[in-house]
């Protein structure tokens, strides 16, 4: 594997592995679900990003919503959200997602969000209107809230953990020697204190790494071993997909053999629910992780 990442387009790509091979969305609940979105013209993250398992996931009445606008604040090397100076934070916006929420019947809905390090409260306002108004509106429905470090400002963090969504979800996204250049404006140890704090909340605690940016076995057992330190109890591995030919290259593709490996070793270290897959994102199967 390589020791680090370049971003040399010019190289030939890899072969995408028959495993990766995706099956048409079917079934009722996609069918209606997908009429529903068509039908009000709802944003889901599902549709937006492209996700490969949106149909099994809409299936399950799970759908995965994205707040605080469409341009973030920073620029990670993996993600195709375009970077740059957002417009202003929509105080309506958690009604309409709420509103969404119940329109489409959501069962389980995950919620997740731009960096606003432009903002004071990094958006914890928002994100905590937007858990409130989902309550209000749809008293049945479970909440993931997967969210941004918050530069670190511990009161922002607390805005979540004072209205408990069911999990909490912070990714880790990769290992500690490829985090600068995976998640430019993050830092490995202050991703791993909000989720030291989150569980300390007592929030049930969930985060996920990309596999095949050039990190070596060793380095991803670390990287596990480094989430149960902080007593994370949700784990997802999944394989880097490259967004466009401008972001992070594919370094490899890990065998299903290998995911499966670490997921049994995930269970050995105390992870109470590992999904590991090549297909695997982060809301994969989160109606699941309520246990």
């Amino acid at each position: 594997m390589s020791e680090s990442i370049q971003k040399d387009n010019s190289e030939i790509r890899i072969k995408k592995p028959k495993w990766l091979r995706v099956k048409l969305p079917t079934g009722e609940n996609y069918r209606m679900v997908r009429a529903l979105v068509d039908e009000h013209k709802l944003h889901t993250i599902c549709e937006s990003g492209n996700c490969p398992n949106m149909g099994e996931c809409w299936g399950e009445g799970t759908a995965t919503f994205m707040i605080l606008g469409n341009i973030c604040t920073r620029s990670c090397g993996f993600c195709a959200v375009h970077t740059g100076k957002p417009e202003e934070a929509d105080p309506f916006e958690p009604g309409r997602v709420a509103n969404s929420v119940k329109t489409m019947r959501v069962k389980h809905a995950v919620i997740t969000s731009v960096d606003r390090d432009d903002l004071k409260d990094g958006g914890s306002t928002i994100w905590a209107q937007t858990v409130r108004a989902i309550r209000t509106q749809s008293p049945g429905t479970t909440l993931e809230t997967l969210i941004p470090d918050f530069a670190g400002n511990w009161e922002n963090l607390q805005a979540i953990i004072d209205v408990a969504p069911e999990i909490v979800s912070h990714n880790l996204e990769t290992v500690r020697r490829l985090t600068k250049q995976v998640r430019i404006q993050a830092k490995y140890d202050r991703s791993l204190e909000v989720l030291f704090r989150l569980k300390k909340g007592g929030m049930r605690s969930k985060s996920g790494i990309m596999l095949g940016l050039g990190e070596t076995d060793e380095e991803i057992i670390e990287t596990m071993q480094d989430l149960r330190s902080v007593q994370v109890d949700i784990l997802t591995l999944g394989q880097y997909l490259q967004p466009t030919p401008k972001h992070l290259p594919i370094a490899e593709f890990v065998t299903p053999e290998r995911f499966e490996k670490y997921r049994l070793l995930g269970l050995e270290m105390g992870f109470r629910y590992v999904e590991s897959g090549p297909l695997v994102r982060s809301s994969y199967h989160a109606e699941k992780h309520l246990f």
